[in-house]
């Protein structure tokens, strides 16, 4: 209950995200909002209950990450927009794995769209807006030091490790996992955990049979129906969660 947290001092306001402080040490009060935003926050929008739906799409799949032994920093979610986690120190890397071609891996290699890979493909990309988010090579990483090899071994192992697990999670509601941008922290005891969220906002999802495009470049590419669509990919999912 919510009873047991109090939401404090507000800390940062992110693209999809307000954080704030709690009264107990090492949790944090995560707040989704309705806004939607592409090329950087160069494209912005919104509609009324994204925030809520991504918070359950997300809230399902860290319940089935942690299930599976990938441990997150969600604790509990406390209303239907309101989430409480560990507090981390996120490391400033988006990790992404590629299990299909699309968006920047097409423009970048010229490879067509749509194009199964035989294997995953990791890449990692600075997290820092005022540069665009650019792609890193191995030694990038060291020369900024982003973390060191240990920690960037156990970054590549756990994400193609949720990479696993989403696919078969994905395939019983129909749905081909194309590619996924993930966030990780270090908690207290400076254990490396899964941080942030998994959605439409931050996964690309298609429909198996159709193709059709059930994430945020209906958003990105105008498609429209972008309510609808996040809709739709949390009441497959209810199907098999409930």
């Amino acid at each position: 209950m919510s009873e047991d947290f109090k939401k404090l001092d507000f800390l940062y306001e992110g693209k999809a995200k307000k954080l704030y402080e709690t009264n107990k040490k090492n949790y944090l009060w995560i707040e989704f909002k309705d806004d939607l935003t592409a090329f950087n926050a160069e494209k912005k929008g919104s509609f009324s209950g994204k925030g809520r739906l991504n918070l359950k799409i997300s809230t399902h799949i860290f319940y089935h990450l942690e299930k599976n032994g990938m441990e997150t920093h969600l604790v509990k979610p406390l209303t239907d927009k309101d989430w409480i986690v560990k507090k981390t120190k996120i490391i400033p890397l988006e990790v992404v794995v590629r299990n299909f071609a699309a968006g920047s891996i097409c423009k970048r290699l010229g490879i067509t769209k749509g194009k199964k890979f035989e294997s995953p493909v990791f890449e990692v990309f600075y997290k820092k807006d005022e540069l665009g988010d650019p792609l890193l090579t191995r030694e990038h990483v060291d020369l900024l030091e982003l973390c060191n090899e240990r920690e960037y071994n156990e970054l590549k192992t756990k994400a193609f490790h949720i990479n696993t697990l989403l696919i078969s999670f994905f395939e019983k509601i129909g749905i081909d996992l194309v590619d996924f941008k993930i966030e990780f922290g270090k908690d207290e005891k400076d254990t490396i955990i899964l941080s942030d969220e998994i959605s439409p906002d931050s996964c690309r999802l298609w429909d198996s049979s159709s193709g059709e495009v059930l994430d945020k470049d209906r958003f990105r590419q105008d498609l429209g129906k972008v309510e609808e669509k996040y809709a739709e990919v949390l009441k497959r999912i209810e199907e098999i969660v409930s």
